[in-house]
């Protein structure tokens, strides 16, 4: 008798012949198929202070640059009882400092490598000149120092940092390294942060980053960076960390609290809400506020997203942030064992029994974006599939398309293949102008780098190239679930002037710009 059955069979037979198709095969289809979700509704016991990550604001150099030094290194973090987790951080045995710095600074981060193999540091969401990007093009050898700098010339927004080496991001972000990169307007009472101080703005206090990752351990503590047999998105854990810390609560003492979420998961996709079902406002995604607040009850954030919330709570409440099984448009098989049934647990906020008073939430936070209508013809399209786009999987030595400097491009995205993918952008924020054809939901409202891309849902996005031309020092484009992004789904483009041509990739002296 042939006890094998495929997966395929299993698909065309649908979800409702899981048990005779379970039976047929002794019941291991189906023990492996009730066991893949995770559920930790009402099952955490909230006990551990979260970990707020220090502020670091730079020192000003004689120049007047804001100066940041990271140092990147082995370490141990306790994440549950008995012997502490071997973990890699910056600045600390896990994660990293919170950078802060404002619109028109001049930055430099001095990152030194004292780890054990070559990493790399990426400004996720930051506009600068590709060379500084800390892409896999930027690699930082142990012992090494790299020394990027440049202008910061975007709002106010919740950008992050994280390794980027060819191959192994996934790896390098699951030990640790990650910290979150705050950018605020130009203190001049001016610009487009029309929201100026009426937000909850004081870091740690009313204005809380929340840094979400899963993550699985072995019987000795130690992190289990395996690939389960069944998924196809990599690292899925059943333990949750916010800032580290699991099973964290946080205290609250204002009536309103803004959390600055981060979903620095390598795979895991978050459908954040409260179990009491209350609602809160969403005030700004990855690039920078809204146009105006959304009142909503669920904020679904794919990997490497952020959203800033506001919450409000009365004198005594205890307020539990869960994820709800999260949207995948996937089939029964590969949503259930991709994460997509999973309910977990978050962060729990105790309100304290007198809260100080906080303003109203404005009508309006920032202009809207507008590149370009929807109406507007497609530049470039972009299949995803498997391991690759648009069928070539990611060559180092190979320039996929040059950008015009000072253009506008229409771009659209399209998972061809039934696993979860998300498509981010380096360099630009986008505006999404389309979902399947239709008029974006107004989560997607805002400035954004990283976007769901759901199988056969055609997403199109603009984008402005509008400064930073190179022709050598390409700008990255990828899948974000990093399993993905680490088997080649992954593409490279440069930012030319006009007329000029691309040149050969990090030719010259100027390849090592920054180290020493």
């Amino acid at each position: 008798m042939n006890r094998r059955i495929s997966r395929r069979t299993l698909l065309k037979a649908g979800a409702g012949t899981v048990a005779a198709a379970a039976a047929a095969t002794g019941g291991v289809v189906g023990w492996m198929y009730t066991t893949a979700d995770t559920n930790t509704a009402g099952e955490v016991d909230f006990t551990k202070r979260l970990a707020i990550p220090p502020l670091d604001t730079g020192r000003l150099d004689s120049s007047g640059r804001r100066v940041f030094d990271l140092r990147a290194a082995k370490g141990e973090h306790r994440l549950r009882p008995g012997r502490a987790t071997e973990t890699w951080g910056l600045n600390a045995p896990y994660l990293g400092p919170t950078l802060r710095a404002a619109r028109g600074d001049t930055v430099m981060v001095n990152l030194r490598n004292d780890l054990p193999e070559t990493t790399s540091l990426h400004w996720h969401g930051m506009h600068l000149p590709a060379r500084m990007d800390g892409g896999p093009h930027q690699p930082v050898e142990p012992g090494r120092t790299w020394s990027p700098t440049w202008t910061i010339d975007q709002p106010a927004a919740t950008l992050w940092y994280h390794p980027h080496p060819h191959g192994h991001t996934a790896r390098h972000v699951y030990r640790g390294m990650a910290g979150m990169f705050i950018l605020d307007e130009a203190d001049t009472g001016k610009g487009p942060d029309v929201a100026r101080g009426a937000l909850p703005s004081r870091y740690g206090v009313d204005d809380i980053p929340v840094i979400v990752q899963d993550k699985r351990l072995d019987g000795d503590n130690q992190l289990d960076a395996s690939t389960p047999r069944m998924s196809g998105v990599g690292i899925l854990g059943d333990l949750i960390c916010v800032n580290g810390t699991t099973a964290p609560y946080h205290r609250v003492t204002t009536e309103r609290i803004r959390l600055r979420l981060l979903n620095a998961s390598d795979a895991r996709f978050y459908r954040f809400g409260f179990a009491d079902d209350r609602p809160f406002a969403l005030v700004g995604t990855d690039g920078g506020l809204l146009p105006a607040p959304h009142k909503t009850r669920r904020i679904q954030l794919s990997p490497a997203e952020r959203a800033e919330i506001v919450v409000t709570l009365r004198p005594g409440e205890r307020a539990v942030l869960r994820s709800f099984p999260p949207e995948l448009d996937l089939n029964f098989w590969d949503r259930r064992f991709n994460g997509g049934d999973d309910t977990l647990d978050i962060l729990q906020l105790q309100a304290a029994s007198r809260l100080a008073p906080s303003p109203k939430l404005p009508k309006r936070l920032a202009e809207a974006p507008a590149l370009a209508a929807k109406s507007r013809k497609v530049d470039r399209t972009f299949e995803l599939s498997g391991f690759s786009i648009n069928g070539k999987t990611m060559n180092m030595r190979r320039i996929d398309f040059t950008a015009p400097r000072d253009t506008t491009e229409v771009w659209e995205v399209t998972t061809n293949d039934a696993v979860q993918h998300n498509f981010h952008v380096h360099d630009v924020q986008f505006q999404v102008l389309s979902v399947g054809g239709k008029q974006p939901p107004p989560e997607l409202g805002g400035w954004k780098d990283t976007v769901h891309t759901p199988p056969g849902v055609p997403i199109r996005v603009a984008l402005r190239f509008r400064d930073h031309s190179d022709p050598r020092f390409p700008y990255m484009y990828h899948c974000h679930v990093l399993y993905h992004e680490d088997q080649g789904l992954m593409g490279q483009f440069v930012v030319v002037a006009p007329g000029q041509k691309p040149g050969r990739i990090g030719g010259g002296p100027s390849h090592n710009h920054g180290h020493s």
